[in-house]
């Protein structure tokens, strides 16, 4: 469905980066969004597309929330008189409540926080966190075994229509 301005309203055209990983390696058990604080040539840069999620971690310290490990590659064209350091520590944006909840959760043995994906809200960049707790490697096997069926079953579909 397209609306005026002819681009599509779907959830994908909205996603900056995804942590495709995460999903493989972990079992999701709660998500959370957040706000990032972030400065004009990192803007400029996702929406150019240009960041990764790839082991990325949040780290909660003095009550406040942090993203670790994120890299947004500078466009060259984006900042002449500061200089970008794109692994620099991002400060995420949560409540207290929330930042409380995910503290306490993580002090649990086996359980951790990480960032899902980076997408558009509007006009405001958002990161979706996930309390989250590793897989074993028989319950990775089974992700891919089932991953397998559907995409034969989905191939089946097709050459039968």
């Amino acid at each position: 469905m397209a609306n005026k301005k002819g681009k599509s309203k779907g959830p994908g055209n909205n996603v900056i980066a995804q942590n495709k990983k995460a999903r493989f390696e972990y079992h999701i058990q709660e998500t959370f969004e957040a706000g990032l604080a972030l400065s004009g040539w990192e803007v400029k840069s996702l929406r150019a597309g240009k960041a990764q999620l790839t082991d990325t971690y949040i780290l909660i310290k003095n009550g406040e929330a942090w993203l670790l490990g994120s890299h947004i590659t500078p466009l060259n064209t984006a900042s002449t008189h500061e200089i970008a350091d794109p692994t620099r520590t991002r400060k995420l944006l949560l409540h207290r409540k929330e930042i409380a909840k995910i503290f306490s959760r993580t002090q649990d043995k086996g359980h951790t926080c990480v960032p899902l994906k980076l997408y558009w809200k509007k006009n405001l960049i958002k990161c979706e966190l996930a309390l989250v707790t590793g897989k074993k490697q028989h319950d990775k096997r089974a992700t891919e075994k089932e991953r397998d069926w559907n995409r034969q079953k989905a191939r089946i579909m097709r050459d039968n229509t």
